[in-house]
């Protein structure tokens, strides 16, 4: 065989021999037009900062009115200033997305299909006009509280509680690793109520309300998680998500911000892998290029694998999603296989940067750690086995 190298700098040509399966084929133009939009704003806007927002640990609250001008905050809800675009374009958007960095991700679907997800779907028509055309233009940031200090995968034992006290409701209680609430406007707050779980939306400006942000971290840096404490926190009776009761309302919003993580994570896992690929092409050991080592070579094989077969798994469940036919399993399905391999993905991809693979200059590491949270939120592994367990076998095992 004759050896024609591959040029570490020409990505087209990397991306396309990469792409063994022709999944690209697969796409609509729209589709590949979307996500090429998206891939040049990450390159030109993400990619010369994030090693420095994720060293500084901040998240450039700037960045929202520019997403909201490139369309992705919503951009699956119809109306109010939503672009109402496919699920396998919004699969598109959030793999790009955390190319760039998980945070960016995550902002982008606390936002959208977190919090503008359930204004959407359990608002009030008054909620709706109110919020979500400034919310889609990154003009508002939204929260979505839900997860508390002693209530994680089991949202059902949670204890912030909200009472009438006249035509008003006041909350009390705590939440806890809450996305963005410290540089929001509004949170949607579940709460249970003698009623059962309802929602609220919440002012964070409100008085009784104490936001503090968790810090410092290791993972997700260039992101804001916070602890939200509720001392009496009073709200009109208009604050009431009117149409969401029980935990199918917030339960629905992270099955939606479950399905962009299936994409996301191979975002993360795609950059660490070509980070990998083109230091292997560039560096020279013992005489040679290390991309020519059988031992990088497999390394390099079993990442373009598990990335082809994730992206398979993650269009299937997008198309199923755009066709009304989207189960709750395939979506447990996708988290746990597509975030599981994106960490070995990272990691392994780390060793064959050797000792530059420990600088924030280079992805792996970044992604690797950020990929870390991404496992655990909208579901751990745990979670999500026995989801697809209780499908398999018609028995929860979950107590």
């Amino acid at each position: 065989m004759t050896d024609v190298t591959r040029d570490p700098d020409d990505l087209d040509a990397l991306r396309a021999a990469s792409d063994v399966l022709g999944l690209d084929g697969l796409l609509t133009d729209a589709e590949r037009a979307e996500r090429d939009r998206v891939r040049a704003f990450v390159d030109a806007e993400i990619r010369p900062h994030i090693a420095d927002w994720f060293d500084r640990g901040v998240f450039p609250a700037e960045l929202a009115p520019a997403l909201g001008r490139l369309g992705v905050l919503g951009m699956t809800l119809d109306g109010y200033g939503c672009r109402h675009r496919s699920a396998v374009e919004y699969g598109l958007a959030a793999l790009e997305l955390e190319a760039g960095d998980s945070g960016i991700r995550t902002f982008v679907s606390v936002q959208g299909s977190l919090a503008m997800g359930s204004i959407h779907r359990w608002g009030s028509e008054e909620h709706k006009r109110e919020w979500l055309p400034r919310m889609a233009a990154g003009e508002v940031i939204g929260s979505f509280a839900l997860t508390e200090p002693g209530a994680g995968s089991d949202p059902a034992s949670m204890t912030t509680f909200a009472r009438r006290d006249g035509s008003d409701w006041v909350i009390e209680g705590a939440k806890r690793w809450i996305g963005l609430a410290s540089i929001a406007q509004v949170a949607v707050v579940w709460a249970q109520t003698d009623e059962g779980v309802r929602g609220f939306l919440v002012p964070t400006d409100a008085p009784g309300l104490d936001i503090a942000v968790l810090e410092p971290k290791g993972s997700m840096r260039a992101s804001v998680q916070t602890l939200l404490t509720f001392d009496g926190v009073r709200v009109p009776a208009s604050a009431l998500l009117p149409e969401a009761r029980g935990l199918r309302g917030p339960f629905s919003a992270l099955n939606e911000a479950r399905y962009g993580i299936v994409w996301g994570a191979l975002g993360a896992a795609r950059d660490s892998y070509e980070a990998a690929l083109r230091h292997a092409l560039r560096r020279e050991q013992f005489g040679r290029k290390i991309a020519g080592f059988q031992l990088t070579q497999r390394k390099l094989v079993d990442m373009v694998v598990e990335l082809q077969k994730g992206a398979l798994l993650a269009l299937q469940i997008g198309r199923a999603k755009d066709a009304g036919a989207l189960t709750p399993a395939m979506v447990s399905l996708g988290k746990l296989n597509n975030v599981r391999e994106a960490i070995a993905i990272a990691r392994e991809a780390r060793t064959i940067l050797g000792g530059e693979g420990v600088l924030l200059e280079n992805s792996p590491i970044r992604h690797a750690a950020n990929l870390e949270s991404v496992r655990t939120y909208e579901g751990t592994d745990e979670v999500h086995t026995l989801i697809l367990g209780e499908h398999l076998t018609g028995l929860g095992a979950f107590r």
